[in-house]
């Protein structure tokens, strides 16, 4: 039969075909196409076949090695799928094997991003196990809410460069690492160190504020506030940018609800949860700061609350660098207190020549006492708790069991990277293959903190 150009047959070609191979297919219809209308082709033809393509295994909104496993009719994705693991490292199972001390270490590490806020809400786990929640100083607190706020802030500030860089705002992402500098100056200026610090210990903070350390953060908040108000501006009611991520991830409180997801994504909702509010911990209580909301439930209300939340924290900064009084930042029980004693040197960060003096050449007793707690650690009693802080990401928490001896018998986190990506399939299926990108970058997941 003969229509529009076109040839259909459907008998067997390999006697009328001189090409064709031992292998083609002599059952189904031949399309022999001599020009004419490509719709009357496709309107002839069965419905087209739906692909499976892989996204990944890596991206760069995702902070991390992360595939997607996406099912495509045309550009519409009809099921996403998220797969996990590739970089697993072990990080709650070589726990066991340490100290509590040490273990810090290896928490700092989860997600990588927000590294003080796994040292938080690990030490404070451990203080709530050994009872003395009470005891630590107020000064290493404030410490620890000023290094967790701006940590909050580097934090967003690379959600938003990342992910306006894969949605094309380049100049986005070269403001967000640009802030995000000043950040991680004060972080090397306090730790030593301007990733994976280790300085949030159990019982206080591995050492004070250097020399000049308070002034130095005054003077970098006004700018950071200024430089913040240039990707508002940049950003907020952009025609290209609301193109892109309005009513685009879209994920509902009844969603968040089913799938536990908390953080920025659920407070995109309506639903102002903060565990700084509902369950203070660090003295959140006394701090004066809004939970930021919004109801649009989609990529683009993320990012308004991400922005909104950045200048939030920068008031809590104010208030706790206010708050700072001198004082110890460390218990003062020396069976838990690891030594604070300790600089940061021309080469970064290292133990007081003072402190190393006095415990080597005028007390055998304190040098003694220095070696056990280095090398054995702390005795924890035996029991279990659960402890929750409000990272970057939504519900961090940290369930920890002792067996009464000096390294935890199990620890395991539960990360919100984890919990919220698995609403990547709620906020991806039925839209553009093009809108996962900004789907995932708003849902903003570190793989580090996914795979442990």
């Amino acid at each position: 039969m003969t229509a529009d150009n076109v040839t259909y047959t459907s008998a067997d070609t390999s006697s009328s075909d001189p090409y064709a191979g031992v292998n083609d297919d002599t059952e189904s219809r031949v399309f022999n196409v001599g020009g004419g209308d490509w719709e009357s082709i496709t309107v002839s033809s069965e419905a087209s076949e739906r692909i499976v393509v892989n996204m990944g295994p890596q991206h760069p909104s995702t902070h991390g090695v992360l595939r997607l496993i996406l099912e495509l009719d045309g550009e519409t994705v009809t099921e996403a799928r998220a797969g996990i693991g590739y970089l697993h490292t072990g990080i709650e199972k070589n726990m066991e094997f340490r100290s509590f001390t040490q273990g810090v270490t290896y928490a700092t590490r989860m997600d990588y991003l927000a590294p003080f806020f796994n040292e938080a809400v690990y030490c404070l786990a451990i203080e709530k196990l050994l009872g003395i929640t009470d005891q630590i100083p107020e000064r290493a607190t404030v410490i620890r809410v000023l290094m967790m706020e701006l940590n909050r802030i580097s934090s967003h500030l690379v959600a938003l460069a990342t992910g306006g860089m894969e949605l094309g705002a380049l100049t986005a992402m070269t403001f967000g690492f640009r802030e995000r500098e000043l950040v991680l100056d004060i972080f090397e200026m306090v730790t030593g160190l301007r990733m994976n610090n280790a300085y949030i210990r159990p019982g206080g903070v591995a050492q004070d504020l250097p020399e000049g350390g308070e002034q130095q953060i005054r003077e970098m908040i006004p700018v950071l506030r200024k430089r913040l108000k240039d990707t508002a501006d940049l950003l907020v009611d952009n025609a290209i940018w609301m193109g892109r991520t309005v009513d685009v991830g879209y994920l509902d409180l009844t969603g968040c609800m089913a799938l536990g997801v908390t953080g920025p994504i659920l407070r995109a909702t309506g639903f102002p949860h903060d565990l700084r509010k509902s369950q203070p911990y660090c003295g959140y209580e006394t701090y004066e700061f809004d939970v930021v909301t919004e109801t649009t439930c989609d990529a683009y209300g993320r990012f308004l609350i991400r922005i909104r939340e950045m200048e939030q924290s920068l008031r809590i900064v104010e208030q706790a660098l206010d708050r700072l009084k001198p004082g110890p930042v460390m218990v003062e029980d020396k069976k838990i207190a690891w030594p604070a004693q300790l600089s940061v040197g021309s080469d970064g960060q290292g133990n007081s020549l003072e402190h190393i003096r006095e415990i080597m050449s005028e007390s055998m007793e304190a040098l003694i006492h220095h070696f056990k707690l280095v090398t054995e650690g702390f005795r924890v009693p035996t029991g279990q708790v659960y402890t929750a802080i409000e990272s970057p990401r939504g519900e961090l928490g940290c369930h920890l069991v002792s067996a009464g001896g000096t390294r935890p018998y199990r620890v395991h986190f539960r990360d919100p990277s984890f919990t919220n990506l698995q609403s990547t399939a709620a906020m991806c299926e039925g839209g553009q293959i093009a809108d996962v990108i900004a789907a995932v970058a708003s849902i903003d997941p570190v793989m580090g903190g996914v795979d442990r």
